[in-house]
Formats: structure tokens, C-alpha cells, sequence
């Protein structure tokens, strides 16, 4: 078996078996989308050559292939470095394994990306990309549909976990009720997902959606006080200190090309 079929199989046997796997203790079908998050840590003033690449090239190729949606949302956080978070939704984890192969051997792709792909050596676009692959949980098993046309903000979170078991209890307390919590008091969900693969293992990654900062704000608020909640994360197995021991929190802002 050549290299690349081996890899490619093998990380679509990743995906299948921990969404297969997962579905199958819950006694469920593994119906549940594949999420690849990458993170692109951008080299000073090289944001438009990504920003053409991606809209003119990667998305378009994305939509031929019957991927998506995409979203592509800026980090500002730091200005000596900003980032660009891209997430791609696909079908199946076979469809992320091939990815790679399907770009490469697509001449409309390569002439769409044709400056990206000239990018010299010793003048990057990126420094380099880190990338996850996520499983969506079973209390959440597609994307929530987005407006692209309406003002919006993303909230990313990362919750870590000092090892397995306290990572699948969190994730636990999302299905069992912690999800339809956020979603009562405003918090609305875009996506929940269980890293497969990637940075900061294991964990748990999700992403919020809001109109406004404001609404953010408000609906946090609304949450931390309700008494569901309050009950909820009162419970000795559910205590946070004993099954996340990190939190990263972003704000995100989508690009104006972003399907998400």
C-alpha cells in the first residue's frame, strides 16, 4: 500500500472508530459530523494573500467536493501576529482523509491558487498551521445553521482535561444537560465537539454564536445564575475541578467571505 493511501485510510479509520465507538456505548448510530479546525498563525501584513486563497481558491474547491460549510473567522488578539481560525465541516472522515490528494490532482484548484502556491521560502504567508480533528457529540451531531449575511460574533472554548475519563464526563454533562441549558438562556451553540487528534489533548471544543458583544455578555450572565445550572454543576461528578483543568476563551470575528 502506497504512503498516502495508508495515511489517508488511517485517518479516516480514526474518525469512523471514535464516532462509531461513541455512538455504539450510547447505543446510537454514528451519524455525527467530522471537524477539521485549523489555526494559521499569520506572518505581518500577509492576511490578504490568505484571505484570496481561501475566498478564490480553497472554498470553491471545498463546494465542488461537496464540503462544508466553511467558516473563516480572525483572531486579533495579538496584532504582531494575528490568526485566522478556518473550520471545515465534512460528511465523513473519509472525506478529510482524501482532502490533501483531491486538491493536489485539481487543476482548477492549482490555477485558482496559483500565487498561494508560489509563496516563497523566505517570505511566508504563515508561520505554521496547527490543526485538530473533532468529532461533533451526540447531544449535538450537526452545525447549527448561521446567517453569513448578519452581524455576528463567534466565541471559541477549549475545555482540557487531565486525562480521558474526566474529558468524556464533560462531555457527559453536555448531553445530559448542560447543552439544553445554554441553549435556554441564550447561549445558542454553533458546534460541540470531542478533539480526535490535534494540540492540548484531550478536550472538548465548542463554539458559541452571538449578534453582538452585548448579547454575549448578557446571555453568559443569564446562564451563571440559573438554577438549573447551579444544580447541575453542584453534582461530585460534575464539579469542574475534577474534570476540566483548562479553559481557553476566544472571541472571533468572521471574515466577510466566511460561510459560517
Amino acid at each position: 500500500m502506497e504512503r498516502r493511501t495508508f495515511v489517508q485510510a488511517s485517518v479516516a479509520g480514526i474518525c469512523t472508530a471514535a464516532v462509531g465507538q461513541a455512538a455504539a456505548a450510547e447505543g446510537k448510530p454514528a451519524m455525527r459530523e467530522i471537524y477539521e479546525y485549523r489555526v494559521y498563525t499569520l506572518k505581518p501584513g500577509k492576511q490578504p494573500i490568505m484571505d484570496a486563497w481561501l475566498s478564490k481558491a480553497l472554498l470553491p474547491a471545498l463546494k465542488r467536493y461537496g464540503i462544508g460549510p466553511v467558516g473563516v473567522f480572525v483572531d486579533t488578539e495579538n496584532a504582531d501576529a494575528p490568526k485566522l481560525h478556518v473550520l471545515i465541516v465534512h460528511p465523513s472522515g473519509d472525506s478529510l482523509a482524501t482532502l490533501a490528494a483531491r486538491l493536489a490532482a485539481d487543476d482548477q484548484y492549482r490555477k485558482d491558487a496559483a500565487d498561494y502556491l508560489a509563496i516563497l521560502a523566505d517570505d511566508p504567508a504563515y508561520v505554521r498551521v496547527e490543526s485538530s480533528i473533532l468529532a461533533a457529540i451526540e447531544g449535538m451531531p450537526k452545525i447549527a445553521a448561521t446567517d453569513p449575511s448578519k452581524p455576528r460574533l463567534l466565541n471559541l472554548r477549549i475545555y482540557e482535561s487531565h486525562n480521558e475519563r474526566a474529558n468524556l464526563k464533560k462531555i457527559e454533562m453536555f448531553n445530559k444537560g448542560e447543552l439544553a441549558i445554554f441553549k435556554k438562556t441564550g447561549l445558542e451553540p454553533l458546534f460541540f465537539a470531542e478533539a480526535i487528534a490535534g494540540a492540548a489533548m484531550p478536550n472538548l471544543t465548542y463554539m458559541l454564536v452571538f449578534p453582538t458583544e452585548d448579547a454575549r455578555k448578557a446571555a453568559w450572565d443569564k446562564f451563571r445564575v440559573d438554577p438549573e445550572w447551579l444544580k447541575l454543576k453542584a453534582m461530585p461528578e460534575y464539579v469542574d475541578k475534577e474534570i476540566v483543568s483548562k479553559i481557553t476563551n476566544k472571541i472571533l470575528t468572521p471574515t466577510a467571505y466566511s460561510q459560517i
